[in-house]
């Protein structure tokens, strides 16, 4: 491309640097995503089908960069794990953004078929850099810890107001209230067991890639193996130990 006497504007450009050999997360927020569940009419306290979309959508963003090795989700947002040797993009947070965004409307029929999108979503991307396993696994068990605790008390909130309790007056009672108390009053006065409530509401989503591996017969008629690279989406504890161990995740 021919230069042109303009050019010097690029020296104002800035490249984001990212210590190497550290895990590195992106993480996806929805923007002003209270208004966009109330315009389309989002079930409450939780919604299957926007979940299985956010899932969706992380899903191919694993499948289509493979330097990440793990997300885990809940609510309006999504943490990319990326390995500790990527140099994905530079390491631009906004790339994965854009992905995310355009694989919700363009899915968005599939999981709300009968929900017209009235306009798109938003989402904005910070990237954190974690220099060891264990900053990584505790910025980990931080976010299941929040979906832990944000859905235990939209939970409450949404059966008291369910039930007659003004928003303003369930706020209220709730506000001082500890996780016992919260479990109590469910069970109380819904009848509702918290343990009981499917563990994607609880636990939020965790997704890991998966290998499978087939005999195939080639051209020439010998035989051979075909590889077949899938997302895996799990809603299990990843506070504990007994998921790191049953997956490699940290030697990636």
């Amino acid at each position: 491309m021919a230069k042109s006497k303009y050019e010097y504007v690029k020296q104002f450009e800035m490249e984001q640097q990212i210590l190497p050999e550290s895990w590195f997360v992106v993480r996806l927020d929805g923007q002003g995503f209270s208004k966009f569940t109330t315009a389309h009419k989002f079930q409450k306290p939780n919604d299957k089908r926007a979940l299985d979309l956010m899932n969706s959508c992380a899903s191919e963003i694993m499948l289509k960069v493979p330097d990440i090795v793990l997300a885990y989700g809940q609510s309006d947002e999504y943490s990319f794990v990326f390995s500790k040797k990527s140099k994905y993009f530079t390491r631009r947070s906004s790339v994965t953004s854009s992905q995310f965004a355009s694989a919700y409307v363009f899915n968005w029929s599939k999981y709300f078929p009968d929900v017209p999108l009235l306009y798109a979503p938003s989402f904005d991307a910070r990237i954190a850099i974690y220099p060891t396993d264990r900053h990584l696994r505790d910025y980990l068990c931080w976010r299941q810890a929040d979906c832990h605790i944000n859905n235990l008390y939209n939970t409450c909130f949404w059966e008291l107001v369910k039930s007659g309790v003004s928003n303003k007056q369930a706020e209220i009672d709730l506000c001082k209230t500890v996780s016992s108390e919260k479990n109590e009053l469910l069970f109380s006065k819904f009848g509702i067991n918290y343990n009981a409530i499917d563990e994607i509401y609880r636990k939020g989503s965790v997704l890991i890639r998966k290998v499978e591996y087939f005999n195939v017969t080639t051209p020439d008629g010998s035989a051979g193996k075909r590889v077949k690279n899938s997302i895996q989406i799990l809603h299990c504890d990843i506070i504990r130990d007994k998921f790191w161990s049953e997956h490699n995740i940290l030697d990636l």
